[in-house]
């Protein structure tokens, strides 16, 4: 029976994604400890009837408010993964030791260089190939029943605090694991974006090397206040993107005589239309704005260095009609596309 009508008020009034899996995992680390779990269900208001229904989901809140009491009442912040604790303030070591870098590249490389330090139950590999990132996690003992949450988990905590040194979101473009998929494999899209494929050799997160070249926006201040309220790192998406704005540009200039719109462009980069649209905003642009930047770019150059008609360069840039360009065109730098092209043959016939 489904304990959805039980759960308590607050739990109802956001979506529960996180599987009850996870919770279940938690629970079993508590019996190896011959510990019981009933007082940090309580706090995270999962009743036992919940933590037996392997179908049932909690929410981001509860996950948060169960593995923070567990990490504390177990003084292990792996949660029972590890052949020895973590003790509480472990993971904050490794992000303190990563503070002083100057990229999230190198940041990064430290945090899986100093996460042997404290187990060498698994190893964290950062690699590079092209524009691509790759963060794998290499197993060197049985995780046994833990396994799932603790690779999901060590992906989701090294992401988190990565979106945090830069303040910005980072996406995954995939996400791979080394099991078959899970009864609740529909919440894996929820845990990470792009989309996530099972029966792999390692448990890897696939993004956009351009992240590793951002500056840390963080300095000892900040981590002291992060270090108080780390969990929603891991549990919570980290919602602003500094590299959307470029990652939009790039992918219009890919195509510049396709027909975007803001359905296409968010599928591709693996967001809502809400929010590439809020986004967009909050880095004071828009999708139109940046089209018309792409397609002006590419007009002038085609102007510049062909002699295509008029027609054609419309059609090169994504216009429908000739007329619709000329008018965008004139907008944009304050004369028709043959004006254009005539000053610009005039200025080269000056040059020495």
């Amino acid at each position: 029976m489904s304990s959805a009508a039980s759960r308590p008020p607050h739990a109802r009034t956001s979506t529960a994604a996180t599987p009850m899996a996870f919770v279940q995992a938690i629970v079993r680390a508590y019996a190896v400890r011959g510990m019981d779990p009933a007082a940090v269900l309580a706090q995270a208001q999962i009743t036992p009837e919940q933590a037996a229904d392997p179908t049932d989901r909690i929410t981001a809140r509860q996950m948060e408010l169960l593995s923070a009491g567990a990490m504390r009442e177990l003084d292990d912040e792996a949660l029972g993964w590890f052949s020895r604790r973590l003790p509480w303030g472990s993971y904050g070591l490794l992000a303190r030791a990563s503070l002083s870098a100057p990229t999230l590249g190198l940041a990064l490389a430290r945090w899986c260089r100093h996460h042997a330090l404290l187990t060498n139950d698994i190893v964290l590999r950062l690699d590079t190939e092209g524009n691509r990132a790759r963060l794998a996690i290499h197993e060197h003992r049985d995780l046994g029943d833990l396994r799932e949450f603790c690779l999901v988990t060590t992906l989701r905590n090294a992401l988190g605090v990565c979106s945090w040194f830069i303040d910005s979101r980072l996406p995954v473009l995939a996400a791979e694991f080394p099991f078959p998929a899970p009864a609740h494999a529909p919440a894996y899209a929820v845990l990470f974006s792009g989309p996530t494929h099972f029966g792999a050799s390692h448990a890897t997160v696939h993004f956009d090397a351009r992240y590793l070249a951002l500056p840390l926006a963080r300095d000892e201040a900040a981590m002291q206040h992060m270090l108080q309220n780390a969990l929603p790192l891991i549990v919570h998406q980290y919602r602003r993107d500094r590299l959307l704005v470029q990652s939009v540009r790039q992918l219009l200039a890919s195509a510049p005589d396709t027909a975007h719109n803001a359905t296409t462009v968010a599928s591709q980069l693996h967001v809502s239309t809400r929010t590439l649209h809020r986004q967009l905003q909050e880095e004071g642009t828009s999708l139109q704005a940046l089209k018309d930047e792409v397609r002006k770019r590419r007009a002038i150059e085609l102007l510049h260095r062909s002699n295509r008609p008029i027609k054609q360069v419309a059609e090169a840039v994504g216009f429908a009609s000739e007329k619709s360009f000329m008018r965008a065109f004139k907008g944009w730098t304050g004369a028709s596309p043959t004006e254009f092209r005539q000053q610009a043959a005039r200025l080269g016939n000056r040059q020495p």
